[in-house]
């Protein structure tokens, strides 16, 4: 069967399609790592978006469900050159085309992929529709003019509800925003007890979860998108330690002062260099964004830069200068082959274990009693619940 992707500046790519069928738009992204394409599939921060793979050859060693980073995909389109049928690889469940169908995402295979990501990066991203129908390319062009991008992708990827994963160390509140599982996993194989909450979670509501640290998650779309997430960060800021880590990063600066622009192209593959200005070392890092933190809007802030991107020298981390709160725009949870970044969660803790140290608190139990007289919503120790509690 035939499949089309049509940008918005009218460039048509003509090919064969796989996976499901019918129309989708969304903006149409580029990655470049050469494996991952699973991790790529999952990661909720695509939601809404039309993922091309620079690497030729896709689907070469099948799909895990092991290897997920999420409960499902959420991009709505995947272009790649060449796709794999049959994959070779003994932990392989089932095929890139099987996954595909099963969740309703068009693939189209075949097209000049190099060509296409020299298009966007030459003229930025773009809106596209990908179709395996016959519509006339007016019909189509017709059709993406009338499609609005999506604006709402954090409160379709996070969590609906609170869950736990307990530890017997430091109590987290991981903010889903869109998280991959592989910050939960680096969270609580440190032995973390992590409680996971709502993206429109309140201040009050974490207060009463009485955490240790407050981790941001990634997620998908513009920072300006979910303003009361940067509200619920500035209201939090000096009372518990911060981690932000991409979309977290992001809301974490716009909390704090500053402002965010969108990227031409945006950083999104497993190469980027990143420099840490305090020592000097360049970390080879997992990224997926199409949004920064505007360098300019940092002066008269609190904030300090305390990482760059090697490449196009946008700003890569940020430091508090009062608080206890940092954030990463890049993914420390990710592998993309070494793991230089993982010592960012270790950083975190000892982040949490100076501040406890330097300013004690009551003991959690405490807090949790003192959360439950202080107002009708309280908070489960033992299941890591928001409830409602009658006074």
């Amino acid at each position: 069967m035939q499949a089309r992707l049509l940008l918005e500046d009218g460039t048509l790519f003509t090919g064969k399609a796989f996976g499901s069928t019918g129309d989708s738009v969304g903006e149409v992204v580029f990655n470049t790592g050469i494996t991952g394409y699973q991790e790529v599939l999952s990661d909720p921060s695509y939601c809404g978006q039309i993922v091309t793979m620079t690497y030729p050859l896709i689907g070469n060693y099948g799909i895990t469900r092991d290897d997920f980073e999420s409960i499902r995909p959420f991009i709505h389109g995947f272009v790649v050159r060449e796709h794999e049928m049959v994959p070779s690889n003994w932990r392989a469940e089932y095929s890139l085309d099987s996954l595909l169908k099963e969740y309703g995402i068009i693939g189209i295979s075949g097209i000049d992929t190099r060509m296409l990501t020299r298009r966007i990066r030459h003229h930025g991203v773009m809106k596209g529709i990908l179709t395996t129908s016959e519509k006339r390319v007016e019909e189509l062009l017709e059709q993406l003019k009338a499609s609005p991008l999506m604006t709402d992708q954090v409160s379709r990827v996070s969590t609906k509800s609170v869950f736990s994963a307990p530890g017997t160390k430091e109590r987290v509140v991981l903010v889903d925003f869109g998280s991959k599982s592989g910050i939960l996993r680096d969270l609580t194989k440190r032995g973390c007890d992590v409680v996971v909450v709502p993206q429109d979670t309140t201040a009050d509501q974490i207060r009463r979860l009485a955490p240790d640290g407050i981790l941001l998650s990634n997620g998908p779309g513009d920072p300006k998108d979910v303003p009361h997430a940067a509200k619920m960060i500035a209201e939090l800021l000096g009372e518990f330690p911060i981690f932000g880590i991409c979309l977290g990063h992001q809301l974490f600066a716009l909390a704090s002062g500053a402002d965010t622009e969108k990227l031409k192209f945006g950083h999104r593959g497993g190469n980027h260099p990143v420099k840490d200005l305090a020592t000097g070392r360049c970390y080879i890092t997992s990224q997926n964004h199409g949004y920064t933190v505007n360098e300019e809007s940092i002066a008269g802030t609190d904030l300090e830069v305390t990482h760059i991107n090697n490449n196009d020298k946008t700003i890569e981390g940020l430091r508090h200068k009062k608080y206890p709160a940092f954030s990463v725009q890049y993914h420390p949870e990710a592998a993309p082959g070494p793991f230089d970044s993982s010592y960012l969660f270790d950083d975190f803790l000892q982040l949490i274990r100076d501040q406890k140290q330097n300013n004690p608190q009551l003991p959690r139990q405490a807090q949790i009693a003192a959360a439950y007289k202080a107002g009708s919503t309280a908070v489960s120790a033992s299941k890591g619940e928001l409830h409602h509690a009658e006074k």
